[in-house]
Protein backbone atom coordinates (compact mmCIF):
# COMPACT_ATOMS: atom_id res chain seq x y z
CA UNK A 1 0.00 0.00 0.00
CA UNK A 2 1.06 3.22 -1.07
CA UNK A 3 2.30 5.91 1.97
CA UNK A 4 0.59 9.01 2.45
CA UNK A 5 3.27 11.71 2.17
CA UNK A 6 4.33 12.60 5.63
CA UNK A 7 2.85 16.58 5.13
CA UNK A 8 -0.64 14.69 4.72
CA UNK A 9 -0.27 12.78 8.07
CA UNK A 10 0.65 15.61 10.08
CA UNK A 11 -2.75 17.14 8.13
CA UNK A 12 -4.98 14.19 9.34
CA UNK A 13 -3.43 13.99 12.92
CA UNK A 14 -3.99 17.75 13.07
CA UNK A 15 -7.87 17.56 11.78
CA UNK A 16 -8.42 14.53 14.72
CA UNK A 17 -6.96 16.31 17.03
CA UNK A 18 -8.69 19.63 16.78
CA UNK A 19 -11.72 17.46 16.47
CA UNK A 20 -11.23 15.98 19.99
CA UNK A 21 -10.66 19.46 21.47
CA UNK A 22 -13.73 21.04 20.24
CA UNK A 23 -15.72 18.22 21.20
CA UNK A 24 -14.00 18.19 24.63
CA UNK A 25 -15.32 21.58 24.89
CA UNK A 26 -18.35 21.69 23.97
CA UNK A 27 -18.76 18.63 26.89
CA UNK A 28 -17.35 21.31 29.27
CA UNK A 29 -19.31 24.42 28.41
CA UNK A 30 -22.33 21.64 29.55
CA UNK A 31 -20.95 20.62 32.41
CA UNK A 32 -20.33 24.65 33.16
CA UNK A 33 -23.99 25.01 32.19
CA UNK A 34 -25.00 22.55 34.70
CA UNK A 35 -23.30 23.69 37.60
CA UNK A 36 -24.73 27.02 36.68
CA UNK A 37 -28.15 26.06 37.09
CA UNK A 38 -27.25 24.72 40.43
CA UNK A 39 -25.11 27.23 41.63
CA UNK A 40 -28.24 29.44 40.63
CA UNK A 41 -30.57 27.42 42.81
CA UNK A 42 -32.08 24.68 41.43
CA UNK A 43 -31.89 21.34 42.73
CA UNK A 44 -30.37 18.90 40.16
CA UNK A 45 -30.94 15.01 40.93
CA UNK A 46 -30.17 12.19 38.72
CA UNK A 47 -33.94 10.36 37.83
CA UNK A 48 -35.20 7.74 35.17
CA UNK A 49 -35.67 10.28 32.53
CA UNK A 50 -34.46 10.19 29.05
CA UNK A 51 -33.73 14.28 29.02
CA UNK A 52 -34.01 17.16 31.54
CA UNK A 53 -37.63 17.34 32.86
CA UNK A 54 -37.77 20.72 35.03
CA UNK A 55 -40.71 21.92 37.68
CA UNK A 56 -39.35 25.57 37.35
CA UNK A 57 -42.88 26.14 39.94
CA UNK A 58 -42.74 30.11 40.92
CA UNK A 59 -39.94 31.02 42.88
CA UNK A 60 -40.84 34.95 42.23
CA UNK A 61 -43.47 34.35 44.89
CA UNK A 62 -41.37 33.02 47.29
CA UNK A 63 -39.79 34.67 50.08
CA UNK A 64 -36.77 33.16 49.80
CA UNK A 65 -34.56 30.88 48.03
CA UNK A 66 -35.24 28.06 50.70
CA UNK A 67 -38.48 28.71 50.54
CA UNK A 68 -38.92 28.09 46.66
CA UNK A 69 -37.22 24.98 47.85
CA UNK A 70 -39.64 23.74 50.59
CA UNK A 71 -42.43 24.38 47.95
CA UNK A 72 -41.33 22.30 45.12
CA UNK A 73 -40.02 24.74 43.18
CA UNK A 74 -36.60 24.86 41.14
CA UNK A 75 -36.53 21.20 40.65
CA UNK A 76 -34.62 19.94 37.70
CA UNK A 77 -34.00 16.05 36.69
CA UNK A 78 -31.43 14.98 34.33
CA UNK A 79 -30.80 11.32 33.39
CA UNK A 80 -29.45 8.33 35.76
CA UNK A 81 -26.60 8.05 33.08
CA UNK A 82 -25.59 12.17 33.47
CA UNK A 83 -22.04 11.59 31.70
CA UNK A 84 -23.53 9.63 28.76
CA UNK A 85 -26.36 12.45 28.46
CA UNK A 86 -24.03 14.99 28.99
CA UNK A 87 -22.60 13.92 25.55
CA UNK A 88 -25.46 13.96 23.09
CA UNK A 89 -25.76 16.71 21.13
CA UNK A 90 -29.07 17.62 22.35
CA UNK A 91 -28.20 18.03 26.09
CA UNK A 92 -27.04 21.58 25.35
CA UNK A 93 -30.17 22.54 24.08
CA UNK A 94 -32.03 21.10 26.97
CA UNK A 95 -30.16 23.23 29.57
CA UNK A 96 -29.87 26.12 27.65
CA UNK A 97 -33.83 26.02 27.22
CA UNK A 98 -33.88 25.78 31.28
CA UNK A 99 -31.37 29.01 31.60
CA UNK A 100 -33.69 30.51 29.69
CA UNK A 101 -37.16 29.31 31.80
CA UNK A 102 -38.97 32.01 33.27
CA UNK A 103 -38.33 29.74 36.97
CA UNK A 104 -34.62 30.81 36.50
CA UNK A 105 -34.83 34.12 35.91
CA UNK A 106 -36.60 34.42 39.19
CA UNK A 107 -33.96 32.40 40.79
CA UNK A 108 -31.74 35.22 39.62
CA UNK A 109 -33.79 38.01 40.84
CA UNK A 110 -33.69 36.23 44.52
CA UNK A 111 -29.79 36.41 43.75
CA UNK A 112 -30.55 39.77 42.55
CA UNK A 113 -32.10 41.19 45.69
CA UNK A 114 -29.34 39.78 48.27
CA UNK A 115 -26.89 41.67 45.80
CA UNK A 116 -28.93 44.96 45.68
CA UNK A 117 -29.57 45.12 49.94
CA UNK A 118 -25.66 44.37 50.61
CA UNK A 119 -24.89 47.38 48.37
CA UNK A 120 -27.37 49.82 49.32
CA UNK A 121 -26.48 49.26 52.84
CA UNK A 122 -23.07 50.01 52.06
CA UNK A 123 -23.96 52.92 50.60
CA UNK A 124 -26.02 53.94 53.49
CA UNK A 125 -23.33 53.57 56.08
CA UNK A 126 -21.27 56.28 54.11
CA UNK A 127 -21.73 59.21 55.93
CA UNK A 128 -20.13 61.41 52.84
CA UNK A 129 -22.27 60.30 50.25
CA UNK A 130 -24.67 62.82 50.23
CA UNK A 131 -27.04 65.12 48.39
CA UNK A 132 -25.95 67.63 45.81
CA UNK A 133 -24.69 71.17 47.60
CA UNK A 134 -21.90 73.65 47.24
CA UNK A 135 -20.12 72.00 43.82
CA UNK A 136 -18.50 72.81 40.57
CA UNK A 137 -20.80 69.70 38.42
CA UNK A 138 -23.60 67.88 38.79
CA UNK A 139 -21.34 64.77 40.58
CA UNK A 140 -18.97 66.73 42.95
CA UNK A 141 -15.66 64.39 44.59
CA UNK A 142 -15.92 66.32 47.79
CA UNK A 143 -12.22 67.71 48.47
CA UNK A 144 -10.55 65.79 46.13
CA UNK A 145 -10.82 65.11 41.69
CA UNK A 146 -12.78 62.26 40.33
CA UNK A 147 -9.35 60.45 39.15
CA UNK A 148 -8.41 60.38 43.27
CA UNK A 149 -12.00 58.50 43.46
CA UNK A 150 -11.13 56.35 40.45
CA UNK A 151 -13.40 57.86 37.74
CA UNK A 152 -12.48 60.69 34.54
CA UNK A 153 -15.03 62.89 32.89
CA UNK A 154 -16.85 62.10 29.75
CA UNK A 155 -18.83 64.94 29.57
CA UNK A 156 -18.48 68.54 30.83
CA UNK A 157 -19.46 70.18 34.23
CA UNK A 158 -19.86 66.95 35.93
CA UNK A 159 -22.15 65.72 33.92
CA UNK A 160 -20.84 61.88 33.13
CA UNK A 161 -18.42 59.97 34.81
CA UNK A 162 -16.79 56.58 33.32
CA UNK A 163 -14.17 54.58 35.68
CA UNK A 164 -10.94 55.64 35.09
CA UNK A 165 -9.42 51.80 35.79
CA UNK A 166 -11.34 48.98 37.73
CA UNK A 167 -15.22 49.44 37.63
CA UNK A 168 -15.23 47.65 40.91
CA UNK A 169 -12.76 50.73 42.61
CA UNK A 170 -14.64 52.98 41.47
CA UNK A 171 -18.01 52.02 42.74
CA UNK A 172 -16.26 51.48 45.91
CA UNK A 173 -15.33 55.21 45.97
CA UNK A 174 -18.97 55.35 47.00
CA UNK A 175 -18.92 53.52 49.72
CA UNK A 176 -15.92 55.09 51.22
CA UNK A 177 -15.13 58.55 50.13
CA UNK A 178 -17.20 61.88 50.20
CA UNK A 179 -19.21 61.94 47.06
CA UNK A 180 -22.22 64.70 46.40
CA UNK A 181 -24.93 63.85 43.66
CA UNK A 182 -28.57 63.84 43.13
CA UNK A 183 -31.18 61.22 43.67
CA UNK A 184 -31.26 60.00 39.65
CA UNK A 185 -27.16 59.42 40.49
CA UNK A 186 -27.62 57.80 43.62
CA UNK A 187 -29.96 55.36 41.95
CA UNK A 188 -27.59 54.39 39.03
CA UNK A 189 -24.76 53.99 41.35
CA UNK A 190 -27.17 52.02 43.31
CA UNK A 191 -27.99 49.95 40.30
CA UNK A 192 -24.34 49.49 39.18
CA UNK A 193 -23.50 48.70 43.12
CA UNK A 194 -25.80 45.99 42.83
CA UNK A 195 -24.21 44.68 39.52
CA UNK A 196 -21.13 44.45 41.22
CA UNK A 197 -22.12 42.85 44.60
CA UNK A 198 -23.78 40.19 41.91
CA UNK A 199 -21.31 39.43 39.57
CA UNK A 200 -18.35 40.11 42.47
CA UNK A 201 -15.57 42.36 42.05
CA UNK A 202 -13.39 40.66 39.44
CA UNK A 203 -16.53 39.76 37.39
CA UNK A 204 -18.07 43.12 37.30
CA UNK A 205 -15.08 44.07 36.02
CA UNK A 206 -14.93 41.36 33.00
CA UNK A 207 -18.21 41.63 32.10
CA UNK A 208 -18.40 45.20 31.76
CA UNK A 209 -16.70 47.65 29.70
CA UNK A 210 -15.98 50.76 32.03
CA UNK A 211 -17.22 52.87 28.92
CA UNK A 212 -20.77 51.15 29.99
CA UNK A 213 -20.32 51.99 33.83
CA UNK A 214 -21.79 55.71 33.48
CA UNK A 215 -23.13 57.92 35.82
CA UNK A 216 -24.14 61.64 35.48
CA UNK A 217 -27.58 63.09 33.65
CA UNK A 218 -29.72 60.47 32.60
CA UNK A 219 -29.83 62.22 29.47
CA UNK A 220 -26.18 61.88 29.31
CA UNK A 221 -26.88 58.21 30.12
CA UNK A 222 -28.53 57.76 27.01
CA UNK A 223 -26.06 59.23 24.78
CA UNK A 224 -22.90 56.91 26.21
CA UNK A 225 -22.64 53.55 26.27
CA UNK A 226 -24.36 53.08 29.52
CA UNK A 227 -25.38 49.49 30.26
CA UNK A 228 -28.21 50.83 31.86
CA UNK A 229 -29.51 53.22 29.72
CA UNK A 230 -27.13 53.82 26.57
CA UNK A 231 -26.08 51.94 23.62
CA UNK A 232 -24.80 48.92 25.41
CA UNK A 233 -28.93 48.06 27.11
CA UNK A 234 -29.64 45.48 24.92
CA UNK A 235 -33.52 44.32 25.20
CA UNK A 236 -35.43 46.84 27.53
CA UNK A 237 -38.20 45.68 29.57
CA UNK A 238 -41.59 48.02 29.66
CA UNK A 239 -43.50 48.06 32.86
CA UNK A 240 -44.37 51.08 34.13
CA UNK A 241 -47.19 50.42 36.14
CA UNK A 242 -45.84 47.02 37.33
CA UNK A 243 -48.40 44.98 35.81
CA UNK A 244 -46.28 42.20 34.58
CA UNK A 245 -43.73 42.57 37.85
CA UNK A 246 -47.44 42.13 40.18
CA UNK A 247 -48.44 39.33 38.50
CA UNK A 248 -44.86 36.93 38.69
CA UNK A 249 -44.33 38.38 42.72
CA UNK A 250 -42.69 40.24 44.90
CA UNK A 251 -39.45 39.10 44.28
CA UNK A 252 -39.56 40.04 40.46
CA UNK A 253 -39.40 43.80 42.07
CA UNK A 254 -35.69 43.25 43.10
CA UNK A 255 -33.54 45.58 42.21
CA UNK A 256 -35.32 47.22 39.79
CA UNK A 257 -35.57 51.00 39.48
CA UNK A 258 -38.14 53.31 39.28
CA UNK A 259 -39.03 56.75 40.84
CA UNK A 260 -42.41 58.84 42.03
CA UNK A 261 -42.70 62.14 39.72
CA UNK A 262 -44.93 64.77 39.80
CA UNK A 263 -48.17 65.05 38.04
CA UNK A 264 -49.22 68.21 37.20
CA UNK A 265 -46.79 70.39 35.11
CA UNK A 266 -43.14 72.09 36.21
CA UNK A 267 -45.79 75.27 37.16
CA UNK A 268 -47.33 73.36 40.24
CA UNK A 269 -43.85 72.53 41.95
CA UNK A 270 -43.01 74.43 44.98
CA UNK A 271 -39.48 72.74 45.14
CA UNK A 272 -37.83 72.32 42.20
CA UNK A 273 -35.60 70.54 43.95
CA UNK A 274 -38.22 67.91 44.76
CA UNK A 275 -39.79 67.36 41.28
CA UNK A 276 -39.04 63.58 41.78
CA UNK A 277 -37.89 60.56 43.80
CA UNK A 278 -35.67 58.32 41.96
CA UNK A 279 -35.04 54.84 43.65
CA UNK A 280 -34.47 51.08 43.49
CA UNK A 281 -36.68 48.44 44.78
CA UNK A 282 -35.23 46.85 47.94
CA UNK A 283 -37.52 44.52 49.07
CA UNK A 284 -41.52 43.74 48.93
CA UNK A 285 -43.02 41.58 51.57
CA UNK A 286 -45.79 38.97 51.27
CA UNK A 287 -48.05 41.56 51.81
CA UNK A 288 -47.28 43.99 49.90
CA UNK A 289 -46.71 41.68 47.19
CA UNK A 290 -50.44 40.45 47.15
CA UNK A 291 -52.19 43.74 47.29
CA UNK A 292 -50.12 44.77 43.71
CA UNK A 293 -51.22 41.37 42.74
CA UNK A 294 -54.60 42.05 43.71
CA UNK A 295 -55.07 45.42 42.55
CA UNK A 296 -52.61 44.54 39.21
CA UNK A 297 -49.85 47.30 39.93
CA UNK A 298 -49.44 50.62 40.65
CA UNK A 299 -52.71 52.49 38.68
CA UNK A 300 -54.44 51.45 41.86
CA UNK A 301 -52.42 52.99 44.08
CA UNK A 302 -51.81 55.99 42.13
CA UNK A 303 -55.22 57.02 42.41
CA UNK A 304 -54.83 56.26 46.35
CA UNK A 305 -51.93 59.13 45.85
CA UNK A 306 -54.07 61.46 43.96
CA UNK A 307 -56.82 60.74 47.25
CA UNK A 308 -54.17 61.41 49.53
CA UNK A 309 -53.24 64.47 48.12
CA UNK A 310 -56.46 65.67 48.07
CA UNK A 311 -57.15 65.15 51.62
CA UNK A 312 -54.19 66.96 52.65
CA UNK A 313 -55.75 70.25 51.09
CA UNK A 314 -57.69 71.26 54.05
CA UNK A 315 -54.64 71.46 56.18
CA UNK A 316 -53.08 74.31 56.80
CA UNK A 317 -48.74 73.73 56.97
CA UNK A 318 -47.79 75.37 59.92
CA UNK A 319 -43.75 74.17 59.78
CA UNK A 320 -41.08 72.14 58.37
CA UNK A 321 -41.88 68.48 57.48
CA UNK A 322 -45.42 68.87 58.96
CA UNK A 323 -47.26 65.96 56.94
CA UNK A 324 -43.56 63.82 57.78
CA UNK A 325 -44.21 64.25 61.49
CA UNK A 326 -47.63 63.94 61.39
CA UNK A 327 -48.56 61.01 59.14
CA UNK A 328 -44.78 59.08 59.34
CA UNK A 329 -43.91 59.86 62.90
CA UNK A 330 -47.08 60.11 64.34
CA UNK A 331 -46.45 63.10 66.47
CA UNK A 332 -48.77 63.19 69.01
CA UNK A 333 -48.48 66.80 69.53
CA UNK A 334 -49.37 68.04 66.07
CA UNK A 335 -52.14 65.41 66.42
CA UNK A 336 -53.83 67.50 69.33
CA UNK A 337 -53.63 70.30 67.67
CA UNK A 338 -56.04 69.53 64.61
CA UNK A 339 -59.57 71.01 64.01
CA UNK A 340 -61.92 68.58 63.42
CA UNK A 341 -61.98 68.96 60.01
CA UNK A 342 -58.35 68.01 60.00
CA UNK A 343 -58.50 65.24 62.21
CA UNK A 344 -61.21 63.49 59.84
CA UNK A 345 -58.73 64.12 56.80
CA UNK A 346 -55.93 62.61 59.31
CA UNK A 347 -57.76 59.61 59.83
CA UNK A 348 -59.08 58.78 56.30
CA UNK A 349 -54.99 59.89 55.04
CA UNK A 350 -54.24 57.21 58.00
CA UNK A 351 -56.51 54.21 56.76
CA UNK A 352 -55.14 54.63 52.92
CA UNK A 353 -51.52 54.72 54.22
CA UNK A 354 -51.96 51.57 56.09
CA UNK A 355 -52.73 50.00 53.20
CA UNK A 356 -49.61 46.62 52.77
CA UNK A 357 -48.45 48.38 49.51
CA UNK A 358 -47.29 51.48 51.45
CA UNK A 359 -45.43 49.84 54.45
CA UNK A 360 -44.13 46.54 52.82
CA UNK A 361 -42.76 47.95 49.39
CA UNK A 362 -39.33 49.24 50.47
CA UNK A 363 -37.29 51.63 48.64
CA UNK A 364 -33.56 52.89 48.64
CA UNK A 365 -33.92 56.56 47.63
CA UNK A 366 -30.78 58.76 48.11
CA UNK A 367 -30.17 60.74 50.46
CA UNK A 368 -33.12 58.86 52.76
CA UNK A 369 -32.08 55.45 52.79
CA UNK A 370 -34.11 52.74 52.55
CA UNK A 371 -37.63 53.62 53.34
CA UNK A 372 -41.53 52.16 52.53
CA UNK A 373 -42.95 53.70 49.87
CA UNK A 374 -45.43 55.70 51.32
CA UNK A 375 -42.66 57.22 53.59
CA UNK A 376 -41.84 58.65 49.72
CA UNK A 377 -45.47 59.99 49.07
CA UNK A 378 -45.67 61.40 52.50
CA UNK A 379 -42.75 63.52 52.26
CA UNK A 380 -43.73 65.00 49.06
CA UNK A 381 -46.59 66.58 50.43
CA UNK A 382 -44.39 68.63 52.39
CA UNK A 383 -41.90 69.30 49.48
CA UNK A 384 -44.47 69.78 47.03
CA UNK A 385 -48.08 70.12 47.87
CA UNK A 386 -49.46 71.74 45.11
CA UNK A 387 -49.36 68.08 42.68
CA UNK A 388 -49.71 64.64 43.47
CA UNK A 389 -47.38 62.31 42.78
CA UNK A 390 -47.33 58.84 40.52
CA UNK A 391 -45.43 55.91 40.66
CA UNK A 392 -43.86 54.36 37.42
CA UNK A 393 -40.92 51.68 37.70
CA UNK A 394 -38.37 52.43 34.89
CA UNK A 395 -37.25 51.05 31.75
CA UNK A 396 -34.61 48.22 32.54
CA UNK A 397 -32.89 45.34 31.47
CA UNK A 398 -32.07 43.14 34.67
CA UNK A 399 -34.05 40.03 33.45
CA UNK A 400 -32.69 40.65 29.68
CA UNK A 401 -29.34 42.21 28.74
CA UNK A 402 -27.58 42.24 32.67
CA UNK A 403 -29.13 38.29 33.25
CA UNK A 404 -27.21 36.81 30.23
CA UNK A 405 -24.52 38.63 30.90
CA UNK A 406 -24.50 36.79 33.88
CA UNK A 407 -25.19 34.09 32.37
CA UNK A 408 -21.84 34.09 30.46
CA UNK A 409 -19.84 35.32 32.79
CA UNK A 410 -20.50 32.50 35.32
CA UNK A 411 -20.31 29.94 32.65
CA UNK A 412 -17.08 31.02 30.97
CA UNK A 413 -15.28 31.55 34.59
CA UNK A 414 -16.68 27.90 34.58
CA UNK A 415 -14.86 26.52 31.83
CA UNK A 416 -11.56 28.91 32.52
CA UNK A 417 -10.96 26.76 35.84
CA UNK A 418 -10.92 23.50 33.58
CA UNK A 419 -7.41 22.34 33.69
CA UNK A 420 -7.83 20.61 30.91
CA UNK A 421 -8.24 23.23 28.95
CA UNK A 422 -5.14 24.43 29.38
CA UNK A 423 -3.27 21.29 28.09
CA UNK A 424 -5.27 21.32 24.92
Amino acid sequence: MKRAPANALSLAFAIFALSSDTHATDLRHRECQLEFLYELGWQVAPAAVDSVQSNGGTPCRRASLGEAHAAGDLRLSVPLDTDAWISRSTSAADLDAAIASPASVCAFAIRLGDATRSAADKLIANPRFKFSGIQAGWIGFGGGSAADAGWKPIFTWGRGFIPADSNSQAIDAFYRRPVRAECGVGRQVGQYAALAELFGPAGFDRAFKPEEIVVGTFNKLNTSQSVLLGSARGEMFADGWARKSSARGPQAFNGVPGFLVHVFDVESLSDINNQAQNFVVYDVDAAAGRALEIHGGFVHYNRLNRRIWELSEPFHIRGRRWFERLLWARDARLLARLTPTERTAFDAMRVLLDDPFYRGFRVYGHPHGVKPIGYFVIRMLDRNPRTPFQLELALHNLHTEIYQRYVRDRIGACRATDPGLEER
